[in-house]
């Protein structure tokens, strides 16, 4: 690797130490629909969002509650001596990219064939304080 390479990988790995984040990789959920839940939460202070998700009807609101349960631990164990009760966190990034998908047949009449793709998603969310 050239040197100019390795200083720009040791800089983004020192941003990455400071951001507290979590990743759901390969979640059996089309993107489409897990956007919808994305978008209810992206902004939010990390209490309400965690309400509003508890209380949301979507299939995908659950793994995204606990992507957020995950965030939060990620961020007090960056942030030791602060706690979460006495700062104000909020989900400043949240984005929902598609996964692999898997591809089926489904018999369709007169020998022919329909093809069902069946998607996944990978689920990011980073976690910080306001200022």
């Amino acid at each position: 690797m050239s040197n100019r390479k390795q200083i720009s990988a040791e800089k983004r790995k020192e941003a990455l130490k400071k951001v507290a984040f979590a990743k759901l990789n390969r979640y059996m959920g089309s993107p489409r629909k897990a956007r919808l839940v994305a978008d209810l939460v992206r902004g939010m202070d990390v209490e309400y969002a965690l309400h509003v998700l508890k209380h949301t009807p979507n299939k995908t609101a659950e793994p995204i509650y606990k992507l957020l349960l995950s965030a939060m631990a990620n961020w007090e164990a960056k942030n030791e001596g602060k706690r979460i009760d006495e700062t104000s966190l909020y989900i400043k990034e949240i984005f929902v990219n598609g996964g692999r998908m898997l591809k089926r047949i489904q018999p369709a009449p007169q020998g022919r064939a329909h093809r069902i793709r069946k998607r996944s998603s990978h689920i990011t969310l980073i976690v910080d304080e306001k200022e």
